[in-house]
């Protein structure tokens, strides 16, 4: 399974929903990064199952248990291994999905790819329950970026194509046993200009890969977007201009990237986040053993709306991205200043 990420900063994230552990190893991680878990944890609580109505019941701490790679509240500069244990499952609840796979999930597509030996309990490897690691490894990258001053914030703009009442929305699928997706805004604030690579190696190349390991991630876009497409060059251009001897753009359609490399301006993005796809109503489907078609309803515990949990997420795989790259710069002073200019 593809489950790494990173060139300079290798990610590493294993485990099953309803095994004893998942985890994240993280190699190259530079020494002497200072990591406050206090803070670390209260990232982690705002992925975490079980805090509200409007998610989960399933009850998990998540809170990792580092096996190496910090000690004293600092990065030792070899990998860093933690796991979370895995505390509140009910495997009997997904005993159906042997036999039937749910609509909308990794159920069929998985034993096509595996052959039926995958662990189909809770959605095994597939669950959004491994983005708790995914938060372990970004919020450490969350930390390390704001030394450096660059941030990393993610807001939800829309629950089912409402941005005046997002919760009622979730209200109102709750209610029909039905479920709700949206899209998430990221902004990344303190971004040096000159990071990134073109073609493949870009940064919306990076952040689109680290962002897409989110489970029900159907899409994203940077600065305006699919908008752009219906603008003219004239209207969609930003114009260059000096403040104060650094270089920025009136506007920000580009989203902060240009070729694939920073422009030192804030870097904006949006996610579109699927309906979650465990819902309540009764859902047509197919069993493998007798081959017939069959009627199912989705056992277990599940979120209306998968949005607000995945906001941390979405901070984390943008950190995650950007960090990689960070680390593997030289990075010399990269603003074209008036004096600059006037040296030339």
């Amino acid at each position: 399974m593809a489950s790494e990420f990173g060139k300079n900063i290798r990610v590493s994230i294993f485990g099953e929903s309803h095994g004893a552990a998942i985890g994240v190893s993280i190699d190259g991680m530079p020494a002497g990064v200072s990591v406050d878990m206090e803070r670390l944890q209260h990232f982690l609580d705002r992925r975490a199952p079980g805090r509200s109505r409007f998610t989960t019941a399933r009850r998990e701490e998540d809170r990792p248990e580092f096996l190496c790679g910090i000690r004293g509240g600092v990065t030792c500069g070899t990998p860093i291994t933690a796991i979370i244990r895995n505390r509140d499952t009910r495997s009997g609840d997904y005993s159906q999905m042997e036999n039937i796979p749910r609509p909308g999930h990794a159920d069929y597509a998985a034993r096509m790819r595996y052959g039926g030996n995958e662990d189909c309990r809770g959605g095994g490897h597939f669950s959004g329950r491994l983005t708790a690691p995914l938060c372990v490894a970004g919020g450490i990258f969350l930390q390390a970026l704001e030394a450096e001053g660059i941030t990393v914030r993610a807001r939800i703009l829309e629950i089912g194509g409402n941005t005046e009442d997002p919760r009622g929305e979730i209200e109102k699928a709750m209610a029909e046993k039905d479920s709700v997706g949206g899209i998430i805004e990221c902004v990344v604030n303190g971004m040096p200009p000159g990071i990134g690579d073109p073609i493949y190696d870009g940064l919306e190349n990076r952040i689109s890969l680290a962002v897409f390991g989110i489970p029900a991630v159907k899409g994203i876009e940077f600065g305006r977007g699919f908008e752009a497409a219906r603008l003219r060059g004239s209207e969609n251009n930003d114009a260059f201009y000096f403040d104060g001897g650094t270089v920025k753009t009136r506007t920000n359609n580009h989203g902060g990237i240009l070729g694939g490399i920073s422009s030192g301006m804030p870097i904006v993005f949006r996610v579109a986040v699927k309906p979650t796809p465990s819902i309540g109503k009764e859902q047509d489907s197919i069993r493998y053993d007798t081959g017939e078609n069959v009627k199912m309803t989705v056992q277990g515990r599940h979120d209306p709306c998968i949005v607000p949990r995945a906001v941390p997420c979405v901070e984390a795989a943008a950190a995650m991205a950007i960090y990689d790259l960070m680390a593997g710069e030289i990075r010399p002073e990269r603003e074209y200043r008036m004096e600059d200019r006037n040296n030339e």
